[in-house]
């Protein structure tokens, strides 16, 4: 066959302009993202670290993070069991059954003041003593970690004595944090963080179980007016980060290390940084608009505590029926608990 000079010429400029494009990832993953496109976990850490993975990867992997979620919040966790979705994220508490029970670790009150350390605190405790893979079946867990302390945020409502709780409409994540509040006389309903506006405004909740990044992330500071904190945390949120089990085993071994180097209590980390700093936003937040914030009278914090304990023995209880140290467990995760 003949081939011309020019014929020549052009395919090997064709040849070394192709060598010189990038080439194409060779696996792109799904992410369904529940919370809103700019709230500052997404914006710092959910976004961040898939920047990472492309970046330890060499390209090799993509994170595609979705502006609108595949299923509604409390699904998603089955979603990137069942494929739905390639990863999620969520609360263990969104869901209903029993399948999270250890996870229940990082959601008592009193495990810190910041999230930072109470995120790698947890990504530790729950993966070294509670086997956390095992309550993730279906999936490869690649990030555990927590919000900042929960505090209690209220329209027109003040927390002076024990008995101020009843009739308090109160709105929770559930798990621990529903059962604390039921304890204590109020009237819990569950919903996710995206319905707490809508539901606040409109009279449904007299006030909110949240961290305090929420009066900036979800424009509460125009519609309470105050907010109760307890050391360490009234309560706490356990969270997941996840991948498809076989998606994960259909990336090679080297990007799967790779992956996990970004991931794992460095996305603990970066996931603690981004709800701290958050956290920060939401105190300025208060004081512009001039809600109070005050920490827990005595009695109250006595009473929580009251509360607190059976909760936490019946846990630690179950937990050590399945063959864990749950009160050791615990006590690694509770560092801001008060002295008995």
């Amino acid at each position: 066959m003949n081939i011309t000079k020019r014929a020549f010429m052009t395919g090997t400029a064709l040849a070394a302009a192709l060598s010189a494009m990038p080439a194409f990832a060779e696996t792109e993953l799904v992410l369904s993202s529940w919370l809103p496109p700019r709230h500052p976990l997404v914006v710092g850490a959910i976004k961040p670290w898939a920047a990472q993975v492309e970046e330890v990867t060499e390209g090799r992997v993509t994170i595609r993070v979705l502006a609108k979620p595949l299923g509604a919040p409390p699904a998603h966790f089955d979603m990137a069991r069942d494929g739905v979705a390639d990863i999620t994220y969520g609360l263990h508490s969104f869901t209903s059954d029993d399948r999270f029970l250890r996870s229940r670790v990082g959601q008592f009150s009193f495990l810190g003041d910041d999230a930072v350390t109470t995120s790698t605190n947890f990504w530790n405790v729950y993966t070294q003593e509670l086997d956390a893979a095992g309550e993730h079946e279906g999936t490869h867990v690649l990030g555990l970690f927590t919000h900042g302390p929960g505090v209690l945020l209220s329209k027109d409502r003040n927390f002076a004595a024990p008995d101020d709780f009843g009739g308090f409409k109160v709105r929770t994540p559930g798990g621990y944090p529903a059962d604390l509040m039921n304890g204590l006389g109020a009237t819990t309903l569950f919903m996710s963080s995206g319905e707490v506006y809508e539901k606040l405004t409109r009279g449904v909740i007299d006030g909110l179980c949240m961290a305090m990044d929420s009066v900036r992330a979800f424009k509460l500071d125009k519609h309470i007016t105050d907010v109760m904190t307890v050391p360490g945390g009234l309560y706490n949120t356990s969270w997941f980060l996840v991948m498809n089990e076989g998606k994960w085993d259909s990336i090679s071994a080297e990007d799967q290390e790779a992956i996990m180097s970004v991931s794992g209590a460095a996305f603990s980390e970066l996931a603690g940084k981004a709800w701290d700093d958050a956290d920060a936003t939401g105190y300025d937040a208060t004081g512009k608009a001039g809600i109070k914030v005050y920490p827990a009278d005595d009695a109250v914090l006595a009473q929580i505590e009251a509360i607190a304990t059976p909760l936490e023995d019946a846990w630690v209880e179950a937990v050590t029926a399945q063959g864990f140290e749950g009160a050791a467990a615990l006590a690694a995760m509770q560092t801001a608990k008060p002295a008995q």
